[in-house]
């Protein structure tokens, strides 16, 4: 069950979302990012992961 959820996480969107996040909370830290655009793209970044997943997992539930 742990591999499941590991494998899972493991693909392009996951692998870019969180790298995305990674980067810009390093910047956001240094000072080269403000804090509003931190959070303006953060929340972007971070809806549209979860609305995909949500999407894929409402059409594996619908087939």
């Amino acid at each position: 069950m742990l591999k499941e959820k590991i494998a899972k996480l493991i693909n392009v969107k996951s692998i870019i979302s969180i790298l995305l996040t990674i980067v810009f909370c390093y910047l956001s830290v240094v000072g080269v990012v403000a804090a509003e655009l931190f959070i303006t793209i953060f929340s972007t970044v971070i809806a549209f992961y979860f609305g995909t997943q949500m999407e894929k997992k409402n059409q594996t539930t619908t087939e």
